[in-house]
């Protein structure tokens, strides 16, 4: 933000470029498991397409972010929009020959995440190149606000569409709105590099670097433990959503919609509040407390059978879980040295979402074996709720705000110590 709060041109060719490519890709949120469900009818097949959506992390984050801190970020999200682009359209395609399977839709998914994860690490120091530090949390606030309200419209006019055309052709929707993220990011007169490269070094290095530096970092190592703890527990919720509400809601089609649009309309409200709220309140209040909160909603979910009570849970089960991420995104940014942020964003991604392909797959399969999806999604809610309590009482996270650094022209003019202590 520039200007007394203004922002910059760049910075709204950016953001309207991600919004309408977040606009289409909501379209696929909603209708990748629901073709996947209408093909298979399979709790645990629900549960590999979104294993095969975080695979990747897993087997080429660590090098893929490495590599992002060595090339020309923006250049590298333009191409990887474009192949985006290609294997979600391929999708469709395929459907129009008749040889369409779950298998192929792996696929497709498996190759649009190893994209993402560029796309995704180089984005992550796009913004702070745009907005200043000082300004991360409101701005990331904003900017997710603005995603989401995209993917509430995705979801609700996907339902609308399902109605009248099939719901593979949906999918080139998402194709479409990355040709035109990757027209936008074009149009950014800025780089979203540092002005002064790093020596270069072995890529090993790097990586290696990368890692000691998050794993030896008090709050990113705890952040990348919860994540991964809660991963494990909570994937089954995104993965099974469909499912949930096909059995749990009785929900048409056009409603299993409305349902994920009321998720993301929670993710826009708290994403507006994040900022002011951040302003008042702790990072363990405002992130853990949110999570918490996420996690006793997702209880309350599972008991209800009423339609509308449940999207109005689901909306707050979103949009506190999402609130979580606004605020440590947020942190992250304002600790990590620009030089390294695509390394440490992957490395965080890495150590957070490798377990979400085992809890994805692992959900499926208690659902299948239980068949009752409502009582998982409640003890998926208790686990998560401790798991934020143990990190909130015993672990940096409860006094983040102590590692964040002091502006450069705090450190020149000498704050004093009570200064220093309200920095966040």
């Amino acid at each position: 933000m520039e200007g007394g709060g203004r922002l910059s041109l760049d910075f709204w060719k950016f953001w309207g470029g991600q919004t309408i490519s977040n606009l289409g890709s909501s379209f696929t949120g909603f209708a990748m498991p629901l073709l996947v469900f209408k093909l298979t009818h399979s709790a645990l097949n629900l549960g590999a397409t979104t294993a095969a959506y975080f695979v990747p992390y897993l087997l080429f984050g660590l090098v893929i972010g490495a590599w992002v801190d060595r090339v020309d970020r923006k250049r590298l999200m333009i191409a990887a929009d474009l192949g985006r682009g290609v294997a979600i359209a391929s999708v469709p395609l395929v459907a129009y020959a008749g040889i369409l399977s779950v298998w192929w839709i792996y696929a497709a998914t498996f190759i649009s995440a190893c994209l993402t994860i560029a796309f995704d690490s180089s984005e992550f120091a796009a913004i702070p190149s745009l907005v200043p530090s000082d300004n991360l949390v409101a701005a990331n606030g904003r900017i997710m606000a603005s995603y989401q309200t995209a993917q509430i419209a995705g979801p609700l006019l996907a339902g609308l569409l399902v109605a009248v055309v099939r719901i593979e052709d949906i999918l080139f929707v998402d194709a479409a709105s990355f040709v035109v993220s990757a027209a936008s990011l074009m149009s950014v007169s800025r780089g979203f590099n540092p002005a002064e490269a790093p020596e270069r070094k072995h890529i090993r290095h790097d990586i290696a670097e990368g890692l000691r530096y998050v794993l030896g970092h008090p709050v990113l190592r705890n952040i990348s433990l919860m994540m991964a703890l809660f991963n494990l527990v909570g994937s089954t919720t995104f993965a099974q959503l469909v499912l949930f509400g096909k059995e749990q809601l009785h929900a048409s089609d056009a409603r299993v919609g409305f349902l994920f649009a009321a998720g993301s309309a929670g993710v826009a409200l708290l994403g507006l509040a994040a900022g002011p709220i951040r302003k008042r309140l702790r990072f363990s209040v405002a992130a853990l407390g949110g999570l918490m909160t996420s996690s006793l909603m997702l209880v309350a979910l599972s008991t209800t059978r009423i339609y509308w009570l449940g999207a109005v849970l689901w909306a707050g089960v979103s949009g506190f879980g999402l609130f979580f991420n606004i605020n440590t995104q947020s942190l992250r940014q304002a600790i990590v040295p620009s030089h390294m942020m695509g390394r440490v964003w992957s490395i965080a991604g890495v150590l957070a979402w490798s377990a979400i392909p085992v809890g994805a797959l692992l959900g499926g399969a208690i659902i299948k074996a239980t068949g009752n999806v409502a009582v998982v999604f409640a003890g998926i809610g208790i686990i998560e709720a401790l798991i934020a309590a143990f990190f909130w009482a015993f672990t940096a996270l409860g006094r983040a705000e102590q590692y964040i650094p002091a502006p450069q022209s705090e450190i020149q003019t000498g704050p004093n110590p009570a200064e220093a202590a309200e920095l966040a």
